[in-house]
Parts: C-alpha cells; structure tokens; sequence
C-alpha cells in the first residue's frame, strides 16, 4: 500500500502548536517527530532574510489526498509566523517503524527524561523517565512554557502534596508531580486532551495518584477552548475550597488572569503550608500583567524559570 507523506520543520516551540492545529482536522494517525538533520532545499533561499533555525521535522501519513489541502490552511498561521515551513508532499511504499522515529531523548531539568514508549532507555537510579505518545495535545515536553513548568514542579512539588493539573493536555506535568509522590486531580476542557491525559497515565503506570476528568477550575468552565477551536460545552466546574497544595498551569496569560480568584479560594492555608501557584504559557510581554493580578488576589512570586522570551513563575499566597 502506498502512503501520501506531509512533510514540515518546525521551529523548536512549534511542535505542539501543529499537534492542537491537526486535532481540527480530519487527521488521526500517528504523527512523527525526529530531529531536522538537513537543509530543506526546496526552498528558495534568500540572503537578505535571515532563515529559521529549524529543530525537527513532522511528517503526517494519508491513506490518500483527502484532507492534504485541509491539513494546509491549518498550518498557515505557523508557516506565516516562520515557525514552519511550508508542507511538502511525496508518496512512499510505507510508513516509517514507531520504534525507529520518534526518538528524541528530552532531558528536562536535572531528573526529566521526557521519550516516547518506544524509545529504548535505562535511566539511572535518579532519573525520573516521562513516557508520551505523540499525539494532538499539548504538551509534548518539547515547547519552552512546558520545559519551564516542568523546572519548577521538580523544585516545589514534594511527596503527599494534593496538586491540580488545569489544562492538562499531554498529562505531562501530571505524570511528572505524581512520580514526584503528589496526588493529582488533572483536568481539561477538551475531550482529546482529556484522552491524552488518561493515556499518559495509564502509560506511566500512575493510576493510582492520578484522577482525570473533564473540566475546569471555577471560570474556566466558561472560556471554551483555549485555541478556539470548536466549542466546549457541558463540562464539570470545580469550585474546591482550600483544597490543593498546589496548582500548576500551562496556558495562556488571559485565562490565568480570569482564573486568579478560582486559583486563591482552591488552594489551601494553613499553619504549616500555604499554597503554591506554578503558573506557565505566557512570555515576558504578558509577565506584568499576570503578575499584577496576582498580586491583587494574595499572591507573591518567590520562584522564576525563563527560556528566551518564554517564563513560568512559582507564586506563594500571602499569609
């Protein structure tokens, strides 16, 4: 059987933009992530413009041409950004072996392995290793704001703390906090994060420290997907009451903002911990602003990770 392969490098922050983009598209197979290798000569090179610096490639398998063109405009956003290239189209005999792509060894902070389950691995007697199938969630441990998130959870996530994971994606940074000893509740609005989520765990073999339902934190029940994509709609509220030890999230500046009460009134005071907000997705012309509202609800911020213009902030509630 012959297959129709697409194409594409991407910029090392694009990888899971492309994933979320597809999850619109009629596209549901497998999607293969290796490390670019080599110049794209299919494209015109100009010298007076300074060219990206691609990270890996993304190739897509069609049993036919169906949704080539659907797949294209998804993608345009990106391409016109120069966070990709353009796609390009060849048809082979077959698809390539799971256990021959996807290979790509992540070392995150200083215990992270973030593979795929196929990649073969030993780690050492430190290392915590992150299973992820690639698939259309975000958070494939491979864009900065979830590199970020992932260096603070390893410095303030300790054994029996009771976490949140809001917008779960990948479930990435909920396997990490349950192999770190939390308990976590991980939750998202979007069906196939969702989905992703349970795969993670059940991969990771962290059932039991990890619950995974369809939802969202107090108003973000009400914001729709985060992309807007689609709608959202008949999802679970939670409204817990200092009831976590800590919250992460990785999403964007705007939804942090409306979220700043619903994260105060979930996360617990006492006299032995107050709560702990890790809060990652924006970059630094939205730190300000987040930051600020923060602040206004009993927040302070005692932690900061930073990757180019991309941040991700650990803050304490006031006591």
């Amino acid at each position: 059987m012959s297959w129709v392969e697409l194409s594409l490098n991407i910029t090392h922050e694009a990888v899971d933009w492309v994933c979320t983009l597809l999850a619109a598209t009629h596209y549901t197979d497998e999607i293969y992530v290796t490390q670019y290798t080599h110049l794209d000569t299919n494209l015109p090179i100009n010298p007076d413009v300074i060219q990206p610096q691609w990270a890996f490639t993304i190739r897509l398998y069609l049993a036919s041409d169906t949704y080539i063109e659907e797949i294209a405009d998804s993608l345009l956003s990106l391409q016109r950004a120069r966070l990709c290239s353009p796609l390009q189209e060849a048809l082979v005999e077959k698809k390539p072996q799971l256990g021959g792509v996807n290979s790509i060894i992540n070392r995150i902070g200083q215990r992270f392995v973030v593979l795929t389950p196929e990649t073969p691995y030993t780690p050492t007697s430190d290392e915590i290793v992150l299973r992820l199938k690639t698939n259309l969630a975000f958070g494939s441990g491979l864009h900065p704001t979830t590199i970020l998130n992932l260096r603070l959870l390893e410095r303030h996530v300790v054994p029996k703390m009771n976490v949140l994971d809001v917008g779960s994606g990948s479930g990435i940074l909920s396997i990490a906090m349950a192999k770190l000893g939390a308990s976590v509740l991980a939750v998202d609005n979007d069906s196939i994060a969702v989905q992703s989520t349970q795969d993670a765990v059940n991969r990771n073999e962290v059932e039991q420290q990890v619950t995974v339902m369809r939802g969202s934190l107090g108003r973000g029940s009400e914001l729709g997907h985060w992309m807007g994509i689609g709608t959202v709609d008949n999802v679970s509220t939670i409204q817990e009451t200092q009831t976590f030890d800590l919250i992460t999230a990785n999403i964007l500046a705007r939804i942090h903002i409306t979220l700043a009460p619903d994260y105060r009134q979930a996360l617990r005071r006492d006299a032995m911990r107050s709560g702990l907000l890790i809060a990652s997705g924006f970059d630094t012309d939205y730190e300000d602003a987040v930051t600020a509202t923060f602040t206004e609800v009993g927040f302070e911020a005692i932690d900061k990770e930073q990757l180019d213009e991309w941040v991700a902030i650990a803050y304490q509630l006031k006591e």
